[in-house]
Parts: C-alpha cells; sequence; structure tokens
C-alpha cells in the first residue's frame, strides 16, 4: 500500500529539506510513525492524504530541531490579488537546493501545489491552514523561488582522493584493497535494509563480486559522492555515500535498496 506513495513522499520531504539524504531520513520516520498508528486503529484512513500529513508534520519537526528558517501561513489581500492556479514551468524545474531559500510554508504550498500537482484543498489539508494562505504562500514563494534561481551559487567541494581511490579500487575488483581501505570500526547502512558494523562490513563486498557494478565520482548537494552504474546503464542508478576520517572510509551509506533517490538526485 505503501510502496506506490513512498517515492512521492520523498520527493516532497527532499525538497522541503533541500537533501535527498535527509528527506528519506524523514520518509522513513514519517512512515515509522504511521504503521504504528495503524496499530492503534481498526480502520485505515484514506492512504495518500493521511501519510502526507504525517511527512508534513516530520519534517517541520525536523527542520524546527535544526534551526531551519521557519515560519507560519499567512493569507494577505496583496498576495492574494497575484495567484495563478497553473503552476509555473520555472518552478517545476527549479533546482533541489533552490527550494530551501523560501520560507518552508512557502516551500510546502509550491512543491505540492506545482512540483506534485496537489490542488489547492489537498495541500491545505496536509499543511493544515487554510486555501487562502496556500494561495498567498503559493504567490510568494514562487516570486522568491524565481529570483533565488538567478542567483549564481558556486558550491565548492572538500579533496575527494579517498574517494576516487575507492572507486579505482572497486572497479578493477581489488577488494582486499578495498578492505584495507575501510576502517576497523567503519559502520555500514544498508539504507532501509540493514545495518553493520566493524567485521560485518567487510562481507559488503562478497555480493559486488557478482554484480556487474561500476562507480564514479561525482558531487551531490556540494560534496562527492559514489555514483553506482548497473551493467550498461548511462546513469547512475543509486549512490553511495561515505564519511572519512582522514584517508580511511568510518562510514558507508548505500543507498541501492532505495533506488528512487537517483531520480530526484542532482548530481553533478
Amino acid at each position: 500500500m505503501v510502496e506506490g506513495v513512498r517515492p512521492e513522499l520523498h520527493r516532497y520531504c527532499a525538497r522541503l529539506t533541500g537533501s535527498v539524504i535527509e528527506g528519506e531520513d524523514i520518509v522513513q520516520d514519517a512512515l515509522a510513525k504511521a504503521f504504528y498508528a495503524l496499530s492503534q486503529t481498526p480502520d485505515v484512513p484514506s492512504l495518500r492524504p493521511w501519510l502526507f500529513r504525517i511527512a508534513h508534520n516530520a519534517a517541520l519537526d525536523f527542520l524546527k530541531s535544526h534551526g531551519r528558517k521557519y515560519t507560519e501561513a499567512t493569507a494577505e489581500i496583496e498576495d492574494l490579488a497575484g495567484f495563478e492556479d497553473t503552476p509555473d514551468p520555472a518552478v517545476v524545474r527549479a533546482a533541489l537546493a533552490r527550494f530551501v531559500s523560501l520560507p518552508v510554508t512557502q516551500r510546502s504550498a509550491v512543491i505540492l501545489k506545482d512540483v506534485l500537482g496537489h490542488s489547492l484543498e489537498e495541500s491545505a489539508e496536509t499543511m493544515g491552514v487554510t486555501v487562502m494562505a496556500v494561495k498567498a504562500a503559493l504567490v510568494r514563494g514562487r516570486r522568491n523561488l524565481l529570483l533565488a534561481q538567478r542567483e549564481d551559487v558556486e558550491q565548492r567541494v572538500t579533496p575527494r582522493d579517498v574517494l576516487e581511490r575507492y572507486a579505482s579500487l572497486f572497479n578493477a575488483r581489488d577488494w582486499d584493497g578495498l578492505r584495507a581501505l575501510v576502517s576497523d570500526d567503519c559502520r555500514l547502512d544498508l539504507v532501509s535494509t540493514s545495518q553493520r558494523r566493524g567485521k560485518e562490513v567487510r562481507l559488503y563486498f562478497a555480493r559486488y563480486e557478482k554484480e556487474a557494478v561500476v562507480l564514479r565520482v561525482l558531487r551531490l548537494e556540494g560534496r562527492p559522492v559514489l555514483a553506482a552504474y548497473l551493467g550498461a546503464a548511462t546513469v547512475p542508478g543509486y549512490f553511495i555515500l561515505l564519511e572519512l576520517e582522514q584517508d580511511r572510509v568510518a562510514s558507508i551509506r548505500d543507498f541501492r535498496y532505495v533506488p528512487y533517490i537517483a531520480i530526484e538526485a542532482e548530481l553533478e
């Protein structure tokens, strides 16, 4: 029941936070809350709007706890005068990181209405505000987003020698060399599936020995990541995030089991 709506939930949460990684964390948190709530009630609610409402609240909790900009939705006459019901194509194509420049209520309204195609009523239900407030947030959000897109923000990344080394060893199928690159206390997170630590991480490479996967170092949200290409694919199927301690790998987050993230990820 959840499988069909989960990528859409992620698309919403990723744009609210400006990160496909944090967006997935929020989706998992929201689903955990939803599954628990279902265990306490005999009736299954209308799934899609109910899950969006839970994900919206989970995202707001996340943003508040991390000190991100948060404002309540308000409706003013001068804002409503500029409202148009059809989405602006430039808004739909906006870079994921650009949404973070908006106050969260504007951000939420623009994502729900223009990116995901929700009605004004559905958007208002998810956000817990009036339709008029959604219209006001849309007018402001669209205007501010288009202004932000005109800015030329250049992000710098940290040196990526270790990731290039990791990819080179992986593509050469030098598994012993890879294991030597991983710290003894390395943490492994097969996102949405399992977690391991220490010696168990070394078994992680065994499965890749039998698969035609090639890694390349690309940029995701201003940081280097490993993009995984399956077979003869020309676009990555998923990516792997490494945390480093000096010249060794201290943490691996492998997103192979949530491939829909690659659709939203703006890899460079």
